[in-house]
């Protein structure tokens, strides 16, 4: 890494700083914030993948603070996605940091991924239950491969509860659960300063994805469409989000687009599917209908699942075993 594209800390309050971190992924970086308070524990808020490329522009960030890798006292994870969760160990390993996330997260999105190849049988087989072809679900498994490579999860992690105070820069910090784009996403909110630490649960350019995958609960749309409720109503002055920020304004508007983005998306669904009955990856094929690569096409599915199954519990879609194809189809 040269002088002319070392990463850049953005100062968001105190002695909290914002670090845009390189992914291979589209978002092309992630915000990882560091603290170096004047009394307590030095923080971590997420960790990006686990990368050369992460590594390298971490370890500037921190030299940036007269900081190294052993001085990181702790570590809290917004969400277990690997751009989030995936140095988590490295931390832990190098410096003996406490690794912290939601207890709602601990159980099932950190958990998978120390059970991952016992769980991949059953993320395929849902994902094939659903309508992904045959040479899809190759391309899926070892994309999911690949990203499993990239996460060096951590060998204890303590829990934090909704509702709980953290101190940080300064100053203490509730701990908001915001689930949808992950089950267990974390939220940290200052009101005196009127900032939000969002990680994914708000993002300016892009909506988050919210999927519904074989280990999630069984309604993220709806746990979505609560948390823009709990955004709006907050209405923070400034969110620090996980991808194109690192800090933005405009939250209680942008929750609003989103909402109307989601029902948009419900009622084009159930129009499909009352014209014609079909799978959610057929579904998925008119509500995304361009070219998407294999980690593309799955998300594509997982979202299309999310709002035709939150139509399903509403009473609004029903779906039936087709025996024959070994798909669920979607029905008036």
């Amino acid at each position: 890494m040269t002088a002319s594209d070392s990463p850049v800390l953005t100062p968001i309050v105190g002695t909290l700083h914002a670090l845009q971190v390189p992914i291979p992924y589209p978002m092309k970086t992630v915000t990882v914030l560091i603290d170096k308070p004047e009394d307590g524990p030095i923080t971590l808020i997420d960790t990006a993948l686990d990368t050369p490329e992460a590594q390298a522009a971490i370890e500037t960030g921190l030299n940036e603070l007269g900081l190294d890798w052993k001085d990181v006292e702790r570590a809290i994870i917004t969400h277990h996605h690997p751009d989030h969760y995936g140095l988590a160990g490295v931390v832990e390993e190098r410096s003996g940091a406490q690794i912290q996330m939601l207890d709602v997260e601990i159980g099932r999105g950190e958990r998978y991924w120390h059970l991952w190849e016992e769980w991949l049988p059953g993320h395929l087989k849902h994902m094939r239950d659903h309508g992904l072809p045959p040479e899809s679900l190759e391309g899926m498994g070892a994309d999911n491969r690949r990203g499993r490579d990239r996460v060096h999860p951590a060998q204890h992690v303590t829990p934090l509860r909704e509702g709980q105070n953290v101190a940080l820069a300064g100053r203490d910090w509730e701990v908001l659960w915001l689930p949808g784009h992950a089950d267990g996403h974390l939220g940290l909110w200052s009101a005196g300063d009127s900032i939000l630490i969002a990680g994914d649960a708000i993002l300016p350019r892009i909506s988050p994805n919210v999927g519904l995958y074989a280990y999630t609960r069984p309604d993220p749309l709806g746990d979505y469409l609560q948390t823009l409720g709990k955004l709006e109503a907050l209405n923070p002055d400034q969110a620090v989000v996980g991808h194109h920020g690192p800090v933005m304004t405009g939250v209680q508007a942008r929750a609003r687009e989103l909402r109307s983005h989601h029902h948009e998306r419900l009622d084009f669904i159930k129009a499909e599917a009352d014209q014609q009955p079909r799978s959610a990856y057929d579904l998925s094929l008119a509500m995304f209908n361009r070219e998407l690569n294999v980690s593309g096409r799955r998300f594509a599915l997982a979202e299309t699942l999310a709002h035709a199954e939150h139509l399903r519990l509403l009473g609004q879609l029903y779906r039936t075993w087709q025996e024959e194809d070994g798909v669920w189809i979607y029905h008036a």
